[in-house]
């Protein structure tokens, strides 16, 4: 009769768990929709504002001196908000991957107020900025608020941190599936059922709260871009694509290489104790901003106005009256030089909307010199978008990501092949051509520069699998391991010994050898302990 005993005991013990993460899940979800729905909101308002600005400003060019004055301002001012906080520098997305990985350790309300605070500032300062990574950033912030306040360990503000990423992005969008798949795929790179369900629970939540506010203050709740109609591609339409996506994965590679070209140089810039580097991109955003309105802000203006509605004809304010085609190859070039000085420098502003305006622009183009050697008009619309998650599959390697994006985002769930030979080939460029996810090498490099576990090395940890453990009957690859380690060796009960894979089941009693890099072992040591379950004091009494 013990056995079933036990086996009760373990069930009620894995349903206080999903108990407890549903809850946590669900309180994080509430934060972090809240303070992203609000966010964003003042986002639009600093976009609108932005546009009103620099087209008053064209009007009456005596006060365009004022403008540059003032950005210079805003540039020594932001330059010395980020040196103080580097977990707002660039997008955010790199830092708070890193935090859900354990590598980064942070205090959630100076990294949230500061970001929040920051990014508006540069968005009504007309720079080219979008809201979608800060919100992940702040949604990250609400999950780690979550487990520090409610006192939970390590591993659960990990979970949470994660599940508030997926809060933020899909709040931003309002794509809860894009939001999900973008932690998965991009935070933890582990199709984990502990992130799945955290993230779920977190997001849903979110959205929820997102509509409810929206809604109450008389705002639109629908889909990001609805003017974008898809239709069916023949073998003909598919030929096209590739060749589009051929062309606009070779311009991601080039974005690629020029950020950390200007990384680079960025660096060497010392002026004003490094701040002054700051004045690139504000004075810059100030000129790209007189010449179209379409250079401010994230760009869902922008990439709203490429689609036709099925029609095929781009319609479209122009540039000085000139032509539609020289409006776009302006805009795009814009939006790229833009990209590489934001990131570069490391200005606290979101790349996530802008690379997909410049792969939609260069969507946009495509489809007018496709459309001029013979393609049907009817397929603008779905070309623009399919180059748009190109683009930005190459550049931050997300696939899946992209390809739920597209369809999220417009609407439009039909005819998915041409999609998945855009994204393909986008992925595949990146690949050949040996590109690091862009988020991931944003993220090396902010270790490296902030001296982060500069005295790590590698080290061996042997625990115990404890009975009703968060481990115990988990298969390897689903728990959540600290960042960069490997499970090496597992010795059972019985003292066989074997080296595991994903797929071993661990039980309790397992002895398993953990090996990562760590500056500190005891902390190594508690934090698998928060998995396996922390040893009773006569065990350790025993074992010495």
């Amino acid at each position: 009769m013990a056995k079933p005993v036990i086996k009760n005991k373990s069930a009620r013990a894995v349903a206080e768990v999903m108990l407890n993460t549903f809850v946590l899940s669900l309180i994080t979800g509430l934060f972090a929709g809240v303070v992203v729905t609000f966010y964003n909101i003042f986002a639009g308002l600093g976009e609108e504002y932005s546009a009103e600005l620099y087209t008053l400003l064209v009007e009456n060019p005596a006060f365009i001196p004022l403008l540059f004055l003032g950005l210079a301002a805003g540039a020594i001012v932001i330059g010395t908000f980020v040196k103080f906080v580097p977990m707002i520098r660039g997008s955010g997305i790199p830092q708070i991957e890193g935090a859900a990985r354990g590598m980064i350790h942070f205090k959630w309300y100076v990294a949230m107020c500061s970001m929040f605070a920051a990014s508006l500032a540069c968005m009504f300062m007309g720079l080219p900025a979008g809201a979608e990574g800060p919100s992940l950033e702040i949604g990250g912030c609400a999950g780690s608020a979550t487990g520090s306040l409610l006192r939970r360990n390590q591993m659960v503000k990990r979970l949470q941190i994660a599940a508030g990423s997926s809060a933020g992005l899909a709040v931003a969008f309002n794509a809860p599936i894009t939001g999900m798949i973008f932690a998965l795929e991009e935070a933890f790179h582990s199709f984990s059922a502990q992130v799945f369900a955290c993230s779920t629970v977190s997001v849903i939540a979110a959205i929820f709260t997102r509509n409810a506010i929206r809604s109450a203050l008389g705002l639109s709740v629908g889909y990001t871009f609805d003017t974008f109609v898809f239709c069916e591609m023949g073998w003909k339409g598919c030929a096209y694509v590739a060749l589009a996506a051929l062309i606009v994965s070779l311009i991601g590679v080039a974005l690629y290489h020029c950020i950390m070209l200007a990384k680079k140089l960025f660096a060497k810039i010392t002026f004003f104790k490094g701040t002054g580097k700051y004045l690139v991109p504000f004075l810059a955003a100030g000129v790209f901003g007189l010449i179209t309105v379409y250079a401010i802000g994230g760009g869902h203006s922008f990439i709203e106005s490429l689609g036709t509605g099925g029609t095929g004809e781009i319609s479209m304010d122009t540039i000085f009256g000139s032509s539609v085609i020289v409006t776009l190859i302006v805009v795009v070039v814009i939006r790229f030089i833009s990209i590489v000085l934001d990131m570069g420098c490391g200005v606290p502003c979101g790349i996530f909307i802008p690379m997909l305006a410049a792969g939609a622009g260069l969507g946009a183009i495509l489809s007018v010199a496709f459309t001029a050697m013979g393609m049907d008009s009817a397929y603008t619309d779905y070309l623009i978008i399919i180059c748009m998650a190109t683009f930005f599959t190459t550049v931050v390697r997300a696939p899946i990501t992209s390809i739920v994006m597209v369809f999220e985002l417009t609407g439009q769930f039909t005819n998915c092949l041409p999609v998945l030979i855009g994204v393909a080939i986008g992925y595949f460029m990146g690949e050949i051509l040996r590109l690091d996810p862009i988020y991931e090498k944003c993220l090396e490099m902010f270790i490296e520069e902030e001296n982060i576990n500069t005295h790590a090395k590698k080290e061996r940890v042997d625990v115990v699998v404890q009975a009703d453990s968060s481990a115990d009957g988990r298969l390897v690859r689903t728990v959540i391991w600290p960042a960069g380690g490997l499970v090496v060796e597992v010795v059972a009960p019985d003292g066989t010994r074997f080296v595991p894979d994903g797929k071993t089941k661990l039980r309790a009693g397992d002895t398993i050898t953990f090996e990562c890099v760590t500056a500190s072992p005891e902390d190594l040591k508690e934090y698998l302990y928060d998995i396996v379950g922390k040893p009773k004091k006569i065990e350790i009494m025993a074992k010495k």
